[in-house]
C-alpha cells in the first residue's frame, strides 16, 4: 500500500497546506482527500507534486 506520510512531512516542513499545494499544481479537492486518505492517485498527480515541490517520487511516497 502507498502511504503519503512523507508528502504530509514535506509540506509541514515547508509551511504549506494542501490547499496551497492544491492550488499550486490545479487537482481536486477530492484528489487531495485521496491523498489524505492513502488512496491511489494518478501518476500524473505525482509527476505535478514533484514538478511543484522540486522532489523525487521517493521523497513524498513510501510503500508499506
Amino acid at each position: 500500500m502507498i502511504k503519503y506520510y512523507k508528502l504530509l512531512d514535506t509540506l509541514n516542513r515547508r509551511s504549506m497546506t494542501k490547499e496551497d499545494l492544491r492550488l499550486q499544481i490545479g487537482v481536486s479537492s477530492a484528489t487531495m482527500s485521496k491523498i489524505s486518505a492513502h488512496k491511489a492517485v494518478s501518476l500524473d498527480v505525482i509527476d505535478k507534486i514533484c514538478c511543484a515541490l522540486n522532489c523525487q517520487p521517493g521523497d513524498i511516497i513510501e510503500f508499506e
